[in-house]
């Protein structure tokens, strides 16, 4: 075997020869070990046999135009996601089902220097594509409990609100804190009260609807954005989730305990038209469920647009 044969077989690309018609004439190690399809079964047939999608036009225009003009094409994973479909052979394959790719493709030309047949690369970015989204999930969201954190929150948030005035629909807001949150870590620890952190998470998470919002405000305390709901079904839910989190036994180690949230309601109104106006509204009645004796669901009636008097979070002591 040639030295360029040997690179040509055991290159870490997909590597195939497709003539004027489209007929395959090489195909390397790699291309039959992703594609589960041998030299010997795609030799002088149409590409197109094997993967008709390759008709359309958005593909068809990649390869036209290197057999055309002799220039080089590039398919990108970002537009297109793969350009023959391979199914993923790394451990992301549960998030990624097929191969994400870039490829090339460029003209090979005879003696006389006219086109005969063109080159397709094919590079798999597969573990590139997972990385870039972890980083943007990290940007997202909040590390312990996997909710959005408070600044993509506050983003979601202020999207929704624009699409609720624009369309004139209701939005709700919910802010929930968990009740006497301090003594769980004086008393068993600090492990003990993430383990809260998370298990209450999960609850809220996996109660709320799917175009429902849910993220980590700060501390032991959560915000649920409710797109599409008036005040009376919102505290109807932010019910449902106190008695949840009442009844749900936590155990940790030797050691079983139960705890409470606190939750305040507020609905986009005129007089809480802005983001911090909202927000603090709902803050403002999570204050109240706090001072009025805990485990408890307040509603911000409409009419109220008093300003915030002081950050919730210095208020409630626990």
């Amino acid at each position: 075997m040639q030295a360029h044969d040997q690179i040509f077989q055991n290159i870490n690309l997909g590597l195939m020869v497709l003539d004027r018609d489209l007929r395959v004439r090489a195909w390397n190690r790699w291309m039959e070990l992703h594609s589960s399809l041998s030299f010997a079964e795609v030799e002088g047939k149409s590409i197109l046999q094997f993967y008709p999608h390759l008709a359309q036009p958005e593909f068809s225009r990649f390869f036209k135009s290197v057999l055309s003009f002799g220039n080089y094409a590039f398919f990108s994973q970002k537009l297109h996601r793969q350009l023959i479909p391979m199914k993923n052979p790394h451990p992301s394959v549960a998030h990624i089902p097929y191969m994400q790719q870039n490829c090339t493709a460029g003209p090979i030309r005879n003696d006389q220097r006219a086109i005969e047949s063109i080159y397709i690369t094919i590079q798999d970015v597969t573990e590139y594509v997972m990385y870039e989204h972890r980083l943007v999930e990290m940007s997202r969201l909040d590390p312990m409990t996997r909710l959005l954190n408070r600044s993509h929150l506050e983003q979601t948030l202020s999207e929704e609100m624009s699409r609720a005035q624009r369309y004139g629909t209701p939005l709700s807001v919910l802010m929930i804190d968990i009740d006497f949150f301090k003594s769980i870590n004086d008393t068993y620890g600090h492990v003990c009260g993430d383990q809260v952190i998370k298990a209450i998470a999960n609850l809220l998470k996996d109660t709320v609807r799917r175009i429902d919002v849910v993220g980590r405000y700060g501390g032991e305390e959560f915000c649920c954005v409710l797109p599409e709901t008036a005040s009376d079904n919102a505290v109807l839910l932010a019910e449902r989730l106190r008695g949840m989190v009442e009844e749900k036994v936590h155990t940790f180690g030797a050691h079983t305990l139960k705890v409470t949230i606190s939750v305040g309601v507020a609905e986009l109104s005129p007089g809480r038209d802005t983001l911090e106006r909202l927000v603090n509204a709902a803050d403002d009645a999570l204050y109240r469920s706090k001072h009025q004796g805990r485990n408890r669901v307040t509603c911000a009636a409409l009419e109220e647009s008093a300003p915030h008097p002081a950050s919730a979070s210095s208020l409630l002591a626990n």
